[in-house]
């Protein structure tokens, strides 16, 4: 077909510029933020490596979390964790917080092993605190989503510790 007409081109241009709208706002999700969902009010840092440095810097401790998408324990967990508001408070005024999908080559963050979810907690003097447990012997840094207010006291526990042993 032989577009000589403004009119003709103008629609074939408004016809394909639709459907590209169309299939972009297909692909539009929800900003895929470092918070992964377990936070969007807190201040995620990107790596270990800048939470140890950040920690260090501004005397906080650097709360790491690992996880992984397809885990239905992680999910659930990551619930409980972002609808409780104690949590996301503290854990945006009190800590640096880190939530990895990878494991780092820190092999203190993995003392009983690999596993998901576990969250360790890492002192500004750069210590792994492997003292702060959760309530699962075979898994020492796994939580349940019922366990919520026993992270609240670990999370306590770990401000605490900085305060009285630096």
């Amino acid at each position: 077909i032989m577009l000589h007409s403004p009119l003709a081109l103008s629609l074939l241009l408004i016809a394909v510029t639709s459907n590209l709208a169309m299939a972009i706002k297909k692909e539009k999700r929800a900003p895929q933020t470092l918070s992964r969902g377990w936070g969007d009010e807190i201040t995620w840092v990107q790596t270990y490596e800048e939470g140890l440095y950040q920690a260090k810097k501004s005397n906080k401790p650097l709360m790491v979390i690992h996880h992984l998408e397809d885990c239905q324990y992680c999910q659930a967990l990551k619930k409980a964790f972002a609808e409780n508001e104690e949590i996301q408070e503290m854990a945006q005024n009190n800590f640096i917080m880190l939530n990895l999908m990878h494991e780092t080559t820190d092999k203190n963050l993995s003392p009983d092993g690999q596993y998901v979810p576990r969250i360790m907690f890492v002192d500004p003097s750069l210590t792994v605190r492997a003292d702060i447990t959760g309530r699962y012997s075979n898994r020492l840094y796994t939580y349940e989503p019922q366990d919520m207010t026993f992270l609240i006291e670990n999370m306590k526990k770990a401000l605490r510790l900085i305060q009285t042993e630096l």
